[in-house]
């Protein structure tokens, strides 16, 4: 994995970014510290699971197709208003 100080990331972000699709991730250090990594779109989406729509991701519910679910509103103040 490439590093890069916070400087030169901001300065050079482009790259910074086509690196992460080409190369994989990127370190960014500030003060010689890990700070954060700068990783492709398609990775992130692998790691997190967000690579369905959430459509795809209700339609995947055990409750799809179910018509006879009932929610009620809970209609209570969730905090005390000041006067």
């Amino acid at each position: 994995m490439h590093a890069w100080q916070m400087q030169e990331a901001k300065a050079r972000l482009s790259e910074v970014v086509k690196c992460a699709e080409s190369e994989g991730p990127q370190n960014i250090t500030l003060h010689g510290q890990s700070v954060a990594v700068v990783v492709s779109r398609s990775l992130f989406d692998s790691l997190t699971g967000n690579d369905h729509s959430l459509v795809e991701f209700m339609r995947r519910s055990p409750l799809f197709g179910v018509e006879d679910i009932h929610l009620e509103r809970d209609t209570s103040l969730t905090r005390e208003v000041p006067l």
